[in-house]
């Protein structure tokens, strides 16, 4: 079968040639990092050459996310009391205590960008488009919006063609790239987090059965279909077209080795099953088409925000990506939350004017972010990466919204955390309060971790961010 990413070139060592990935017609599924089987991720720092882009100072990959949260937090229930060392988590953040060892709290971050101006409302749009980019977008309803290029983008092109996705854009909620949403601001705004370049936004993943054909199908989109297609009639799995290769492979590892791979397989069966209940349920329906979610959706929330944690945790596993955005959901959407007994849409509620019944409720909401998030984290926090870290130990991830304050529409004092090591060069473990810097302060830290050209200004950056 002709290898589906040619782009590792010809200096992929032997075993990375024979083991970074199994493959079977239609198929292809890229391997964690293994001991037995090292391949090139500790090449850049062998005999002294320079580190690659985005790897640690043990070889291992550098992890980079970014992830959104609509509508800002309730800033009384978010921020502790003090700052410093011994912070203690407020009530919305309660749910990270068990990571909170991999955290820091950056109080003082702006995206002044967003601020209302002469071209009036539209907060929620320019939350969203001004988030990652840190220009001032172009208010217009028609085709002609424009942005920036966005900070993952940069750090994609600045690692090049290291993995077979550059960047991996996802979320779990409706996109619309047409029409006007907030303001006569372009629905685009809203519904895209990462631009390649000022006019082209990056339409993030919605669909896990998609996302998960991406990841570990091989051709065309068209030829992923057809292999789908033929998969569903013999009700067979992934794993099942590779058993002789996964056989063969378990001959050549470790103990240790046998085992983190038994686990991958067994989260890659997960992740198939969890999304063929989603397509049944939604296929037994009397009428699948109204009022349903697409294939492949859960209908939980909760499921489908942990589903999409669950494969961006692989895509790091197996260094499909080292840079990744995550949309949860779009800033003014106005989701209900039954699961959590709130049945007022989020939006709505974040306007408040100050009734405690509604802040309530939106601090209910902030918290069930949260408690996805730290879903997430722990479980990068409990997987072990090739150098013997966590994969959390070697990341860098950012947790935020573009709004502060929702009742009042602010972008000064984002609730903002960073999550990871970064390979041991971040030192988690503080809350900090900034004086007003933006917050694109922050990714020109971040962008020099990852490596590549030094980039003396982004956005509307005045500088480097001083982190602990």
């Amino acid at each position: 079968m002709k290898n589906p990413f040619p782009r590792l070139g010809p200096d992929a060592s032997p075993a990375l040639s024979r083991r970074r990935f199994l493959r079977h017609a239609g198929l292809c599924l890229t391997l964690p990092a293994l001991e037995s089987l090292p391949g090139r991720l500790f090449a850049a720092t062998a005999g002294g050459a320079a580190a690659a882009p985005a790897t640690t100072a043990t070889g291992a990959p550098l992890r980079t996310a970014f992830l959104y949260f609509p509508n800002g937090a309730i800033p009384s229930a978010w921020w502790p009391a003090e700052a410093g060392a011994d912070f203690a988590l407020n009530r919305t953040l309660e749910p990270l205590a068990n990571v909170r060892q991999h955290l820091q709290l950056l109080g003082g971050l702006t995206a002044l960008c967003a601020n209302g101006g002469a071209d009036g409302g539209g907060d929620h749009a320019r939350a969203n488009g001004v988030f990652l980019t840190g220009v001032r977008i172009k208010k217009t309803n028609g085709a002609d919006f424009r942005a920036g290029v966005s900070v993952d983008q940069v750090m994609a092109r600045q690692i090049g063609l290291a993995t077979p996705f550059r960047s991996l854009e996802l979320s779990c909620d409706t996109i619309l790239n047409v029409g006007t949403c907030d303001t006569d601001y372009a629905c685009v705004y809203q519904h895209n987090l990462a631009w390649s370049s000022p006019t082209t936004p990056l339409t993030p993943e919605v669909n896990p059965r998609l996302l998960f054909e991406r990841m570990f199908g091989a051709g065309t989109p068209k030829e992923r279909a057809q292999n789908l297609l033929v998969r569903q009639q013999q009700k067979r799995s992934v794993l099942d077209f590779i058993q002789s290769d996964m056989r063969s492979l378990a001959g050549e590892l470790g103990g240790r080795d046998r085992e983190k791979i038994d686990e991958y397989f067994t989260s890659v069966r997960d992740i198939e099953l969890r999304i063929q209940a989603a397509e049944q349920a939604r296929a037994g329906r009397p009428q699948p088409n109204v009022d349903a979610p697409e294939a492949g959706i859960p209908g939980s929330y909760t499921e489908y925000v942990r589903l999409m944690f669950d494969m961006l945790h692989l895509a790091f596993l197996t260094d499909n990506t080292r840079v990744a955005t995550f949309m949860i959901a779009g800033d003014g959407n106005n989701r209900e939350f039954a699961e959590i007994g709130v049945n007022d849409g989020h939006h709505n509620l974040s306007h408040h004017g100050g009734k405690q019944d509604w802040i309530e409720k939106v601090e209910r909401i902030d918290r069930w972010y949260v408690t996805q998030l730290a879903y997430f984290l722990e479980k990068m926090a409990a997987t072990k990466d090739i150098d013997g870290n966590s994969l959390l130990h070697n990341s860098q991830i950012v947790y935020g919204s573009g709004n502060a304050d929702g009742n009042r529409h602010t972008h000064a004092n984002l609730p903002i955390l960073l999550a990871g090591h970064a390979g041991g060069t971040l030192k988690p473990g503080a809350y900090t309060k900034f004086n007003d810097e933006p917050v694109t302060n922050l990714y020109l830290n971040m962008m020099d971790r990852v490596g590549g050209a030094r980039i003396e200004r982004f956005g509307d950056s005045t500088g480097r961010l001083k982190l602990a």
